[in-house]
């Protein structure tokens, strides 16, 4: 459970696609690191928004963006939630393949790694 941020850390969580960050990991974004109600998705304040709500197909575009964006400020230190594991239903075994090839500034959880690490072997 992340609880504070240092300087460079961003919180990321999933989204619906209205931005109504209202349960879950996007509320306590949206009380703590600045998510932006209405924004569903990128860069808010502290934390970083990723749609999770609107199928599998759409949360894998949506993490590759997501990359894209990490690799593209590696100054920046992201430190991602369980995203889609809650009030989305999925479980880590569907989403943390979206992750494969994270750069060293995305920090996944435990079970993101654990089944990209059963993946390897």
């Amino acid at each position: 459970m992340i609880t504070a941020l240092r300087p460079g850390e961003i919180f990321v969580f999933g989204s619906n696609s209205a931005g109504n960050h209202a349960g879950g990991a996007a509320r306590q974004a949206a009380r703590e690191f600045g998510a932006v109600m209405g924004q569903p998705g990128g860069l808010q304040g502290q934390s970083y928004a990723i749609v999770s709500m609107d199928g599998l197909e759409i949360l894998g575009d949506e993490a590759r963006r997501f990359l894209d964006f990490a690799r593209a400020h590696p100054d920046l230190s992201f430190l991602v939630t369980e995203i889609g594991c809650g009030i989305a239903g999925y479980t880590p075994s569907q989403v943390a393949p979206f992750f494969t090839g994270a750069p060293s500034n995305v920090k996944l959880p435990r079970s993101f790694t654990a089944v990209l690490a059963d993946r390897v072997e």
